[in-house]
């Protein structure tokens, strides 16, 4: 459909990303014969270290914080934490992690979130089912832990996404100082994993049966996933990861397949020392795509709109590092990937696309929840000596 992606920038900041004011700020984005145009507007900088924001049936946003908070944005309004969560390990990269919703939600109120809990085992990662009340959480289950414990605060992966048969995938990561254990397939750690509702193990999750190995695991070889997205009309269950130094992954997963780490990456360690002398190894899948240097993907949504035809199906792919929102049109030969948001400089924590609007949070102190909105127009006259 889209045989060059080019950008034009008009871009207008009411004020400067250092100020306390509210932002709001446009660019538009040339595609050919059309143009996108995009308003980002901070409608909140109340928010503490975020991770995490869904959509709820009504028109109201779920947002985790980090700290071990959960919050509801209606209105215009930014409610109390809720009550009823469970104790987080709060302590580096742990905390309250992703949120979703049951299928069901607008009857059974069941909400799922992961989060980093520690005991004196050490700490690893939980998955918990609660219902959603007025007064705050209620009936709260822990579904499943991942196990061996580790003691390191790093790597918990946590991403959550719900398939078409009503089972949920969780990613996990490897623990840094345990990236081995993402081969072994009698190990949690470095693998996508697969449940029902109630937090049993599916019969036909690709391992049931199979001696000396867990039957959760739905694939295996990840490193640490934050991002994981069911594309409906693909039908193509995405993931991304983080690299070492370079090599994160964007990955297309298929049930019980090895997605390489660490015996095949692009990265090297920090040290810039060889992980693996593969950056592809036989029985393993090859990434769909890969960034190397680092772009620290966190956060992942497909853009799906009648109205905006030109960026349908593309994935919305948060970035630390890039400090961005990457827009990829993984369809198209070569890849089309552009940028967002690239001149606001937000570490970019979780994306969400609810209707038409593009929800995002970014991962800072004072966090701010952003609202983007796209619209599509065709060109008037010949802007192309205007583009770069």
């Amino acid at each position: 459909m889209l045989s060059r992606f080019k950008l034009l920038i008009c871009a207008v900041m009411s004020v400067s990303a250092l100020a306390q004011e509210p932002v709001t700020w446009t660019q538009s984005l040339q595609l050919d014969k059309v143009m996108i145009d995009v308003t980002v507007e901070e409608v909140s900088r109340q928010l503490n270290f975020p991770w995490a924001v869904t959509g709820l049936p009504d028109d109201r946003l779920l947002i985790t914080e980090k700290p071990g908070r959960l919050r509801i944005w209606q209105n215009g309004n930014l409610s109390a934490p809720l009550e009823g969560l469970p104790d987080v390990y709060y302590a580096s990269q742990g905390g309250l992690l992703d949120v979703i919703i049951d299928p069901e939600f607008s009857q059974n109120d069941w909400i799922y979130f992961s989060y980093a809990y520690q005991s004196d085992g050490g700490n690893t990662t939980r998955l918990m089912k609660a219902k959603m009340q007025p007064d705050g959480l209620k009936q709260q289950t822990v579904l499943f832990e991942v196990q061996p414990y580790k003691d390191t605060p790093v790597h918990y992966g946590g991403r959550l996404a719900m398939l078409p048969d009503n089972t949920l995938v969780m990613t996990t990561g490897d623990g840094f100082d345990y990236r081995e254990q993402a081969q072994k397939p009698n190990s949690l750690l470095g693998k996508t994993v697969r449940l029902t509702l109630e937090g049993n193990i599916p019969n036909n999750n690709p391992f049931v049966g199979q001696a000396d190995h867990r039957a959760e695991i739905y694939t295996l070889g990840h490193r640490n996933p934050q991002g994981l997205a069911y594309d409906s009309q693909r039908q193509v269950l995405w993931l991304h990861e983080h690299g070492p130094r370079g090599g994160d992954e964007l990955n297309a997963l298929e049930r019980g397949k090895n997605y390489g780490w660490p015996i095949a990456t692009y990265g090297k360690d920090y040290s810039g020392a060889n992980i693996t002398p593969f950056q592809e190894y036989p029985g393993t899948e090859n990434a769909v795509r890969v960034w190397t240097p680092s772009i620290a993907p966190s956060g992942l949504a497909i853009f799906r709109s009648d109205s905006v035809p030109a960026l349908d199906g593309a994935l919305l792919i948060g970035t630390l590092v890039d400090r961005d929102i990457k827009v990829l049109l993984p369809d198209q030969t070569p890849q089309v990937e552009r940028s967002l948001l690239a001149p606001l400089n937000y570490r970019i924590r979780d994306v969400w696309v609810q209707g038409q609007v593009i929800w995002a949070v970014t991962d800072e102190e004072q966090g701010r929840l952003l609202k983007i909105t796209l619209e599509q127009r065709p060109i008037q006259g010949d802007n192309r000596s205007h583009i770069f």
